[in-house]
């Protein structure tokens, strides 16, 4: 029923790679208005046509798009977006996987969060679900994150989207093998130099 709009989605967000299956699940869901699993991992998919938060510039006066620095920072950005890939509104600012070509083939992807000051966040947890679920556990009405985490994965086991564990501190924790503050600092550099700006 929705074929057409996942594939769409593929090829928008993830470069047409397979959507995962945990997604697959929030997407349709998020398309049905179902605002179960919107509510516990506070989640908002990005719609058809909406500009990736690093190539966005609608915020920017003219004068400042014309500033070097600027023009620097947007150029390395622009080459981020290639690698991030956000999928959703929700956390620090917004939710995605890391899909640099050096981050080894054979396991998950590795989750990243952006906040609106470009800042690059580590999510643990094999899938997206896991990882905004890790980031809500916090906000739990529980001392404790790892009894938030318990409660947040029975929840969504019950709707029918179960995770690896149910145990917070089993959640995947892989570090990158590029970091993404690392590379956009290097990036940002780079162009930078390019405009004589070192």
């Amino acid at each position: 029923m929705y074929d057409e709009r996942l594939a769409e989605f593929s090829r928008e967000r993830l470069d047409g790679r397979p959507i995962p299956d945990d997604l697959r699940v929030l997407l349709v869901a998020q398309w049905e208005g179902r605002t179960d699993f919107t509510h516990l991992l506070d989640l908002e998919f990005f719609e058809a046509g909406e500009v990736h938060p690093l190539l966005d510039t609608s915020y920017l006066s003219e004068k400042e798009l014309a500033d070097p620095e600027m023009q620097a920072v947007n150029a390395a950005a622009a080459e981020m977006a290639t690698y991030v890939k956000l999928v959703a509104k929700g956390g620090k600012g917004w939710i995605g996987y890391w899909l640099h070509p050096d981050e080894p083939a054979d396991r998950a992807w590795h989750l990243t969060e952006l906040d609106t000051e470009f800042t690059f966040w580590s999510l643990v947890g094999l899938t997206l679900t896991e990882g905004a679920a890790a980031e809500r556990a916090s906000y739990r009405d529980e001392p404790d994150e790892r009894i938030g985490f318990t409660q947040l994965a029975a929840e969504l086991t019950e709707l029918g989207l179960p995770l690896s564990t149910q145990e917070y501190d089993a959640l995947d924790d892989t570090e990158y093998r590029v970091d993404p503050a690392e590379l956009m600092e290097e990036l940002v550099e780079a162009e930078r130099e390019k405009r004589g700006l070192r």
